[in-house]
């Protein structure tokens, strides 16, 4: 792997070093994220409630508003129409917990990924409309749902779209929709997760009920789901994050604080990570293997018991969606040795019978840090394949399906990550017209795997006061990600240890101090290592926490070896 030193406006560091008073370090990182002028690096730097944009930005948040109240005077049943991700789970939970406590009749459906498939459903909105439901509001899904709405417009149900992913050419018939990426709406913030659109329809309808103790309640679930749909944690999400993962502390609710058992979290601080590596598997794991609804109802039961019993069927169903997720690896490790010719491709078309659908966008990413180029991974049942694609930073994935979209029988995404649907029978013209697409926008160097090292720093550096300072930059996620630094020459201070048969346990000399690194993924490299040999590590910094002791440790990124 290619090492790329992320180069520096030198006079933006030096503007932002005298006017903030920090560090060289923390200035460089700041500048590196595209925050060069002092006013956005304080806003930055210290998020604020005050930061929360005004609901009523968001176009058509007020017919939205005055149709549900009117649902809610009038007492007529109301129906949220949600999506099995976490993103989706968790703007279901908000808006179930805002409309009841409001009086509302509410009602929710979240499909489930093997019987129900992605998006809304006509027959779903027919039950409901038999069942007396008068408004459906979607949320994470409804902006390319054209035939549901349309359906639930042809038997007089009112329809609010709560969305974040990018329209189509033409906008579903909804009584409102409410989507900051619509080409006319204004809002401030365009990349809002779902669960952060349905939360500013909460913020619009609750008023100043919204306020203290109960908008911390709510950011808490609101973090979860941003967090875990990848979306930058920056601007609007920032302040969100930050303030949901400083309320997770203190979890209120019987069903979080049994999640954080199981996770090994509870009583701690948490962070963006223990979220997004921690928190969300298991919850991702309901709606991957089984019924998402389990996650519901973990968020609004308040008997402890009955919260801990369904946390560890989450915990169960998270290690069974690992096996399952590892057996599809190695089926694909197969192929590729099988077909060497493969590697020579600018993408990635793999397809496998009976490949579980609630785990192939996992294993798509995975073959995208494996491999370097975008992947689609498709899993065969029944004459059709239902595939899901991840992407590299230099390719658009949805662009790339749209360019074939005439071979899906449904898709969508955006430019990172993105499902669809086609027959078994089109999957060879798929992999031929989606290569041809990749080699006309990708040039080799983009199949070249990079890591761009924000900074250099000396291995007396590395200490808990570089921790802490780094720390002023949190939350990490997708737009801020965690700092990767880079020491050269460190000693190996012991041979190299390996854990789970995938994992090494390595220490190394920090100046003076030994400091414990672990590298994920790279067992395979252990016979490489001897003790006393230097090493330059990449890494990123953190604390493990180990019975309630902290010591501070550097997640390696890539690490080469020097002469000794």
């Amino acid at each position: 792997m290619r090492w790329e030193i992320r180069g520096v406006d030198e006079r933006a560091v030096a503007r932002l070093c005298r006017d903030l008073n920090v560090s060289n370090l923390i200035a460089r990182l700041l500048v590196l994220r595209g925050i060069a002028d002092s006013e956005s690096a304080q806003r930055f730097l210290n998020p604020s409630l005050n930061h929360l944009h005004d609901p009523y930005l968001l176009a058509e948040m007020k017919p939205a508003v005055a149709r549900l109240r009117r649902a809610l005077q009038q007492r007529e049943k109301i129906l949220i129409y949600g999506d099995y991700d976490v993103d989706g789970t968790m703007a279901v939970a908000i808006l179930l917990a805002a409309l009841r406590s409001l009086g509302g009749r509410v009602e929710t459906f979240i499909p489930q990924r093997l019987s129900d498939g992605y998006g809304m459903q006509a027959a779903v909105v027919e039950e409901a409309a038999a069942q007396g439901v008068r408004v459906v509001i979607s949320v994470d899904t409804g902006i390319r749902e054209h035939a549901a709405l349309e359906r639930a417009r042809e038997l007089g149900l009112d329809c609010i779209v709560t969305d974040h992913h990018l329209p189509d050419e033409h906008l579903p018939p909804a009584c409102a929709i409410l989507n900051p990426r619509l080409a006319d709406c204004s809002y401030p913030d365009k990349l809002l997760a779902g669960v952060g659109v349905a939360f500013k329809l909460v913020q619009a309808l609750l008023g100043a009920r919204l306020s203290g103790r109960l908008l911390h309640s709510y950011l808490k679930v609101v973090a979860i789901g941003t967090i875990a749909d990848v979306v930058p944690l920056t601007g609007e999400n920032r302040v969100i994050a930050h303030f949901g993962l400083e309320a997770l502390r203190q979890p209120s609710q019987a069903g979080l604080q049994a999640l954080l058992e199981v996770c090994g979290l509870a009583g701690r601080e948490i962070s963006a990570g223990d979220v997004a590596f921690r928190l969300a598997p298991r919850l991702n794991a309901a709606g991957r293997m089984e019924n998402a609804r389990d996650v519901i109802d973990l968020l609004i039961c308040a008997e402890a018991e009955k919260t801990r019993e369904i946390a560890s069927r989450l915990e169960r169903l998270n290690r069974d969606r690992q096996r399952v997720e590892e057996a599809i690896l190695r089926e694909i490790g197969e192929i590729m040795e099988r077909e060497p010719a493969r590697r020579e491709r600018y993408s990635l078309v793999l397809a496998g019978e009976g490949w579980h659908r609630g785990v192939i966008g996992i294993v798509a990413q995975r073959v995208v840090e494996r491999y370097q180029r975008p992947a689609l991974v498709i899993g065969l049942e029944e004459g059709g394949g239902v595939g899901s694609g991840r992407s590299i930073r230099t390719f658009h994935l949805l662009d790339a399906l749209t360019a074939v979209e005439d071979l899906f029988t449904r898709f969508g995404g955006h430019a990172m990550a993105a499902g669809f649907a086609l027959p078994a029978n089109r999957i060879a013209e798929l992999e031929r017209r989606f290569e041809q697409y990749a080699r006309a926008v990708l040039k080799p160097v983009d199949l070249e795997p990079v890591l761009r090292v924000d900074a250099e720093v000396s291995g007396g550096d590395i200490d808990w006061a570089l921790f802490e300072a780094l720390q002023a930059l949190a939350p990490f996620g997708c737009g801020n990600p965690t700092p990767v630094l880079a020491a050269r020459a460190l000693p190996l201070l012991l041979g190299p240890r390996v854990i789970q048969e995938k994992h090494l346990k390595l220490k190394v000399a920090c100046g003076t101090r030994p400091v414990d690194a672990i590298a994920w993924r790279m067992a395979d490299r252990a016979a490489a290592l001897a003790p006393g040999q230097p090493l330059d590590l990449a890494f990123t910094l953190d604390q493990n926490v180990f019975q309630d002791v902290k010591s501070l440790q550097l997640v390696v990124s890539e690490f080469r070896t020097c002469p000794a």
